[in-house]
């Protein structure tokens, strides 16, 4: 189980970077502002592994190819929420 785990983080962490990578050109370290920490990277480094990490506790998969295959899923979703943020905080910032 412990096995499960550590390769679910990395997977997870990994397609989080990839998908920063992918929407940012680049990597954006972290730095911090006078009013604001900005995670940079890690905030969707954090976000896939963690994510990929309760859906793989949750359904406890038989095999390496699904916890592959959940993580990778988990890690997409974790961008998407991140997404689903910017985009609510745009809006609420327009009306």
């Amino acid at each position: 189980m412990l096995t499960d785990i550590i390769f679910s983080l990395v997977i997870g962490g990994s397609v989080g970077i990839i998908g920063h990578v992918r929407k940012h050109g680049k990597m954006v370290m972290p730095r911090k502002t006078k009013r604001f920490l900005y995670l940079g990277f890690l905030e969707e480094l954090l976000l896939g592994a963690i994510a990929a990490l309760l859906l793989v506790l949750y359904t406890a998969p038989n095999s390496f190819v699904e916890i592959t295959v959940f993580s990778i899923i988990a890690g997409i979703s974790g961008d998407v929420v991140l997404y689903r943020f910017k985009l609510l905080n745009q809006n609420s910032e327009e009306k």
